[in-house]
This record gives structure tokens, sequence and C-alpha cells, in this order.
């Protein structure tokens, strides 16, 4: 399409099967390089990528050219057939079934981005439980 300008932000979340902390330190990092390469190949960008054992944040910067729920599917599939390609975890690994997303304007990425840069402190200090209180 020439000439055709889009914005749009959506910071998704998926989690391991029945949210059991199988991300480990000593390939997360590796993880979230094949993840943010699938979505390069789709011709999105990833502004922002991080999680806990249990479950992964991205941030992206979308191209009106795919669906988000093929591009979740494609990052979910690939990603769950390279980690026991790997051998990376006992048995087999699985994502849970569905998953987040949500749309951000331009004044809230560098909030969005520090929140998922700050996963770790976030799930420190907010128990789940407080954020709906």
């Amino acid at each position: 399409m020439a000439n055709t300008y889009a914005q749009i932000h959506i910071q998704v979340v998926f989690a391991v099967q029945n949210r059991i902390s199988l991300i480990r330190p000593e390939w997360k990092d590796e993880l979230y390089k094949y993840l943010t390469g699938i979505v390069q190949n789709h011709k999105h960008k990833v502004l922002a990528i991080n999680g806990m054992p249990d479950h992964v944040h991205l941030l992206i910067g979308m191209r009106p050219v795919q669906s988000l729920s093929e591009l979740i599917q494609q990052l979910k599939g690939d990603s769950s057939r390279w980690i026991n390609e790997k051998k990376f975890v006992e048995g087999t690994f699985e994502w849970q079934e569905g998953y987040g997303a949500f749309s951000y304007g331009k004044s809230q990425i560098n909030s969005v981005i520090d929140y998922i840069q700050n996963q770790e402190e976030h799930h420190r200090t907010k128990p789940f439980l407080d954020e709906y209180k």
C-alpha cells in the first residue's frame, strides 16, 4: 500500500502452561532474541521485551500487514518448538492457551517500556492481588 502510515503499539503477554516457572535465567535472553527475530521476520518491531519465569511481555510496533492473532500463533508455536528442540526443559514446553493484548498511544510508550523492563521489580513490590484492591 503506497503512502500508508500506521502507528500501532501493542503490549502482548503470554504465559507458560499452568503458569509454571520454566523460563530459566540461563536461557531467557536467548528466548527473547528468538522471539524478537520472529517479530522482525514478520516486518514488525519489538520496542521492549522482558518477563518472569512464568510469562513474557512484548511491546510491539505493528505494521498493518498481519493480524495480531496470527503473529501470536507464530510467536508461541515457533518458540515452543525451539525451546523443545534445544531441550531447555525436561519434558515438553508449552505456552498456555490465550494471551493478553493491550494497545497504547504514542504518549504512553515510555511508561509501558519502563513497566516491561522492570518486571522483576514490579512483581517483587506488587503482589498480584494488591493490584485489584
